[in-house]
């Protein structure tokens, strides 16, 4: 699987060649240097570590400051490792390798994004899992249209159920979008615009997958 990271820059929308207005998210992908390539022979598996931001190196570890000597770079921010790279790099990627995103992703590719979403809080159920609420207003039912409603049985199972929908902390999760299409990629300045939208704050970190 063939991948970079990037940085979600913000949102926008274009037109496509039939005029229509198409959401899209712009992201900041890559350079990214090659820190470590792993094999079957000594590691069980194949994979690439790609790394990216710069990072001050008073702020490193020093176990990571060796590391990135290894791979003749500065320290970074962000290390990732990409399982079964594609055939094009397998025996060509070499450490201290620089990926930049025109070696991975054409106009067209379809891509999965990961991030990390936005915080909500704490949410009731009704945001939280799309509740419909309790019911009618009427009926002697006060403030209890976003209520949650019964939780579970009486004398059996006389207990709740693990993993029932109940209100809770929102957001802030890693999360996956899948199928984003590359509409658009400006290699001068890193840039990849990609359809729909991608989990995350602007200038948050954001792993593409191929």
């Amino acid at each position: 699987m063939s991948g970079i990271i990037g940085k979600k820059i913000g949102m926008t929308s274009i037109y496509d060649e039939n005029g229509r207005n198409i959401a899209c998210t712009l992201l900041e992908a890559g350079p990214c240097i090659v820190t470590q390539v792993r094999n079957e022979e000594t590691d069980g598996y194949k994979a690439v570590q790609l790394s990216f931001e710069e990072r001050k190196e008073k702020n490193t570890p020093n176990a990571l400051i060796g590391h990135f000597k290894k791979a003749a770079t500065t320290p970074k921010k962000h290390v990732v490792e990409f399982r079964d790279f594609r055939m094009e790099f397998e025996g060509g990627v070499k450490i201290g390798q620089e990926i930049k995103l025109e070696d991975v992703f054409i106009v067209g590719d379809y891509l999965d994004a990961i991030g990390i979403s936005k915080g909500k809080g704490f949410q009731g159920v009704v945001k939280r899992h799309g509740f419909g609420g309790v019911g009618q207003a009427t009926h002697g039912q006060h403030n209890r249209l976003r209520a949650p409603g019964s939780i579970g049985g009486a004398s059996y199972p006389a207990r709740v159920f693990k993993g029932l929908r109940m209100a809770g902390q929102t957001g802030n999760r890693r999360a996956k979008v899948v199928n984003l299409r590359v509409l658009q990629i400006i290699p001068e300045k890193n840039l990849l615009v990609v359809s729909g939208s991608v989990p995350g704050a602007i200038n948050s970190t954001i792993i593409l997958e191929k």
